[in-house]
């Protein structure tokens, strides 16, 4: 018996329908802004600069650094040269945030993984414990790419100078932090080519990573 007219007037708009998710499902998120701002302090206070402009010469950068990675590959600021890259802090041993950070890291290394201009970077903030094997496993579980994604230890005061002083990375603006104090935070930082702070993400916020992907190719067209 033939479909009366009413019931397939309704299977197409069923059709259409489910059409018209899955086209808004694959909407690409893009920049807010044509390029994005620098970040010069703790505060981040966005400064918009034309990319010929004498100021940014003067602006903060990310400081020279050591570390070693899970490969057991020294890695240094020239292991970034010339390349956008996202930082973060975190530890293996962490039952709470990082491993949804991990996983929303690893959803920025999935769209750039063919693209050797960008780079990844996770400072364990445990590095008495996260040795090199450690980083290896941790890694290897989670889907790391070598090379691509580098799960750093080293001295712990090297890398809380990093996270506080470099890259910002703490929410307790003005408050004074000693060496004992533990480094702990969500955030994800985007860095360029030239070491300067260009966002802040929140790692735990799906929105906040898809933005975050979308203003590391509006960084790209900078050249």
């Amino acid at each position: 018996m033939k479909p009366s007219r009413d019931k397939l007037i309704l299977l197409l708009a069923l059709i259409f329908a489910t059409l018209g998710c899955r086209t808004e499902t694959k909407k690409e998120v893009v920049s807010r802004v044509e390029t994005l701002p620098y970040y010069d302090n703790p505060s981040f206070t966005p400064k918009w600069l034309p990319q010929n402009s004498d100021s940014i010469f003067g602006l903060h950068k990310v400081a020279p650094f050591q570390l070693v990675n899970q490969l057991g590959d020294t890695i240094t600021q020239k292991t970034f040269a010339d390349k956008i890259y996202v930082a973060d802090f975190f530890f293996t041993s962490c039952p709470g945030i990082c491993p949804k950070m991990t996983a929303n890291m690893a959803l920025v290394q999935e769209a750039f993984k063919d693209d050797k201009g960008i780079l990844l970077l996770s400072h364990s903030v445990t590095p008495e414990y996260d040795s090199v094997p450690v980083l290896k496993k941790y890694a290897d579980t989670k889907g790391v790419i070598p090379n691509k994604w580098h799960l750093v230890t080293g001295e712990r005061k090297t890398i809380y100078d990093l996270g506080r002083y470099a890259y910002f990375v703490e929410e307790d603006l003005g408050v004074p932090k000693g060496g004992d104090d533990f480094l702990h935070t969500e955030n994800f930082i985007l860095v360029d080519k030239n070491r300067h702070i260009r966002g802040i993400y929140n790692g735990l916020n799906k929105t906040a990573i898809a933005q975050l992907i979308a203003d590391i190719k509006t960084l790209q067209e900078e050249g």
